[in-house]
C-alpha cells in the first residue's frame, strides 16, 4: 500500500481464536523531541533474473531485481547464511522507505531486535517498483502483466541465486508485502524459518478493498492524456484521482483527526500531500502495481503454512477494517501462526501503523525468540 501507494497511501498522512497472543502493553506517547534520522550504512546493488517466466506465459530475458543491505551474513557450520531477514514493501513502496526513522532507528541499532551487527537485513524493489524492472522502464503496456504470484518467485529467485540465501531467519512484509508474506509461505512452504506479516488479509482482493483499487486504475484511463498507456506527459488529472483515493485508504481518522482539528488544516495537509505524492510516479507503474492484486487468494490453501508466524492489522485500517471474520477463521487452519490487532488511539497511523515499529517491536521480539532455534 511512500512512494508507497498501499504503504504510500499511509505515508500521506501516514475471539477465543484471537486470544493466542496476548497484546503487549501499548507504547506511551512521548514528549521528547524527535531525534534526527540516523544514515544507516546501506549497500545497494542490482541482480539479473534469467530467462524469467511470468503466470501469464509472458517471458523476459532480464529481469533486474534492486535491493538494499544493512549489516553482514553469517554462516552456520554447514556454510549456510542464516540471519538474512527479509522485508518486503507494500504497493508502490521500495525498500528504502524501511530506512525511516520510526522502523529503523527502533530496530537496527545495537541491542535492538534486528541489531545489523547480528543480521543481515535484504530490503528488495519488488517487480514493478523502486530500481527494479518496471513498465516505465521502456515497455509501458506492452510489460508482463505481473501478479503476486510472480513478484514472490521473483524474490525468492534473488534470495536463493543472488545472495545465497536458502533459508532467512524472518520474511517480514507490510501491505502488499504482507500478502507477498502468505504467498510465499504457500508457494515455498520451507523457505522462511519465521513470517511476520503485517497489514492484509489471507483473502482474495474483493469488496471494497478491490473497489477502490479499481476506481484509482479508472481515473488514470479515464484521463485522455492517458492515450491507451502511450502519454508524452503523465496523465495528470488521472494521477490526482488515484492519488486522492489512496489517501483515503491510508488515512487513519483519530490521528488525523487530533493532528488537524480544523477545515482549513485539514484541508491543506489533504491537498498537499496529494500533490507531493504526484511528483514521481508514473500512470503505467501504478496501474500494474494497483492490479497486481487480481489472482492474490491464499484462502483455500492456508493449512499448507507450516512456518511459524506473527500477524498483525489495526484496528482503523480502512483497507483491512476491524470487522472482517477472517483472522479468527485463518488462526483455526494455522496452528503456527498467532495474531495481534493493533487498537486504534489517537497515535495510530491507520494502515500506515505497519510502519511504525513502536506499536509492534515486542511481537517481533517474541516471534524472533520462539523461533531462536530451528
Amino acid at each position: 500500500m511512500k512512494a508507497a501507494l498501499l504503504a504510500t497511501a499511509a505515508t500521506l498522512l501516514a475471539g477465543p481464536a484471537l486470544a493466542q497472543t496476548a497484546a503487549p502493553p501499548p507504547a506511551a506517547a512521548s514528549t521528547a523531541p524527535t531525534p534526527a534520522p540516523t544514515r544507516w550504512p546501506v549497500a545497494e546493488a542490482d541482480h539479473i533474473l534469467r530467462d524469467f517466466a511470468f503466470q501469464s506465459g509472458e517471458r523476459l530475458s532480464e529481469l533486474r531485481m534492486h535491493y538494499r543491505t544493512l549489516g553482514k551474513p553469517h554462516r552456520d557450520a554447514s556454510g549456510a547464511i542464516d540471519n538474512a531477514i527479509v522485508v518486503l514493501h507494500g504497493t508502490g513502496g521500495t525498500g528504502a522507505q524501511f530506512l525511516q526513522p520510526q522502523f529503523a532507528d527502533r530496530l537496527y541499532g545495537p541491542g535492538q531486535p534486528l541489531d545489523i551487527g547480528k543480521y543481515w537485513i535484504i530490503l528488495p524493489d519488488n517487480i514493478g517498483h523502486g530500481g527494479s524492472s518496471k513498465p516505465s522502464d521502456g515497455l509501458r503496456i506492452r510489460f508482463p502483466a505481473y501478479d503476486y504470484d510472480d513478484m514472490v518467485d521473483a524474490q525468492v529467485r534473488l534470495l536463493a541465486e543472488g545472495l545465497g540465501v536458502a533459508h532467512p531467519r524472518l520474511v517480514f512484509g507490510t501491505s502488499m508485502g504482507c500478502m507477498h508474506g502468505f504467498v510465499m509461505a504457500e508457494r515455498h512452504p520451507d523457505f522462511a524459518r519465521a513470517l511476520m506479516p503485517m497489514a492484509c488479509e489471507p483473502v482474495a482482493i474483493a469488496g471494497l478493498n478491490r473497489m477502490w483499487r479499481q476506481l484509482a486504475i479508472d481515473g488514470i484511463k479515464a484521463d485522455p492524456a492517458w492515450a491507451g498507456g502511450a502519454y508524452e506527459a503523465q496523465p495528470a488529472a488521472g494521477l490526482r484521482t488515484a492519488a486522492s483515493l489512496l489517501f483515503v485508504a491510508g488515512g487513519a481518522p483519530l490521528y488525523l483527526q487530533a493532528t488537524y482539528p480544523s477545515r482549513a488544516a485539514a484541508s491543506a495537509y489533504a491537498q498537499e500531500r496529494v500533490a507531493a505524492s504526484i511528483k514521481g510516479l508514473d500512470a503505467n507503474d501504478l496501474i500494474y502495481q494497483l492490479d497486481a492484486s487480481r489472482n492474490y487468494n491464499p484462502w483455500p490453501r492456508l493449512e499448507a503454512i507450516r512456518a511459524p508466524m506473527t500477524w498483525i492489522n489495526s484496528a482503523d485500517d480502512f483497507i483491512n477494517p476491524r470487522g472482517l471474520p477472517y483472522p479468527a477463521e485463518a488462526l483455526k487452519r494455522m496452528p503456527s501462526a498467532r495474531f495481534r490487532m493493533i487498537a486504534e488511539t489517537p497515535e495510530t497511523r491507520g494502515h500506515g501503523t505497519h510502519t511504525w515499529a513502536k506499536f509492534w517491536e515486542a511481537d517481533l521480539l517474541e516471534l524472533l525468540k520462539r523461533t531462536e532455534h530451528p
